[in-house]
């Protein structure tokens, strides 16, 4: 049988901002993605071969072994970016009952990636548009922002980008960049509104395009990957901003210490 797949709705730069706040999502193609962010699209593709030495997940709870990632952690204000000391994410078992609760300590971003401008001007960007459509008059303010690289591979026979299913993440804004795929079918994206039935289905499919969400608004998947060739992966950078604290159980216990005072 065919495998159906659907077009992605891709905006336009201009437009992004007012997606997010009226459909709770955005699609931009990747040389628009390289435009929105004032970079080029050969920089961002610069950064691909750094998938290649993704060291394996250590915490995945359903025994799978297919999910490779890196991990760290920003602090963007104004167009600066500043990266803090290596933290564990953090969240809890209302955004994600398979992982929830837990403190998972990933391996670094290496140094040359964070280092490189594109990335400083990915984070901006991100940062720009979390600005314009959470912060309001308030913009700009500090955004606490978490990046983890991940290469879902096939070599058991099957890779599962989500394997918490269809979640939020707990932040603001979360951003999907699908950096490639390679011998594989299936990683169909699939967003629904978290208090209505609507929800679209589609494929990334081009390096670099990518998907925002407003995570308060939106649930969202991928569906599990299947080989059609040896070696068969997956590779995406998913980026989230959060006002006010990065997600962690330190972070909540001083939020109880206060509360309780």
């Amino acid at each position: 049988m065919a495998q159906l797949s659907f077009a992605p709705p891709f905006t336009t730069p201009a437009d992004v901002a007012e997606q997010l706040r009226t459909t709770g999502f955005a699609v931009l193609a990747p040389a628009d993605v390289a435009r929105w962010m004032g970079s080029d699209l050969p920089a961002l593709m610069a950064l691909n071969s750094d998938w290649s030495s993704l060291p394996p997940d250590e915490f995945l709870k359903d025994g799978g072994r297919y999910r490779k990632r890196r991990h760290a952690c920003f602090v963007v204000e104004a167009g600066q970016v500043q990266q803090v000391p290596h933290r564990p994410h953090w969240q809890p078992v209302e955004y994600n009952a398979l992982h929830g609760g837990m403190e998972r300590w990933f391996a670094p971003m290496e140094p040359a990636t964070v280092a490189q401008p594109v990335w400083q001007r990915l984070m901006a960007a991100l940062a720009g548009v979390s600005d314009a459509v959470f912060a309001g008059a308030q913009a700009p303010v500090p955004w606490f922002v978490e990046a983890h690289q991940f290469r879902i591979d096939t070599t058991d026979g099957i890779g599962r980008p989500t394997p918490e299913g269809a979640h939020r993440d707990g932040v603001d804004l979360v951003a999907v960049f699908l950096v490639g795929r390679h011998g594989v079918k299936g990683g169909e994206t699939r967003v629904f509104e978290a208090s209505g039935p609507a929800g679209q289905r589609f494929t990334l499919t081009e390096p670099w395009s990518l998907l925002l969400l407003d995570d308060a608004r939106m649930i969202h998947e991928t569906t599990p990957i299947q080989p059609v060739a040896p070696g068969g992966h997956r590779d995406t950078l998913v980026v989230t901003c959060r006002r006010g604290s990065f997600q962690g159980a330190d972070v909540v216990g001083q939020v109880a210490a206060v509360a309780a005072a």
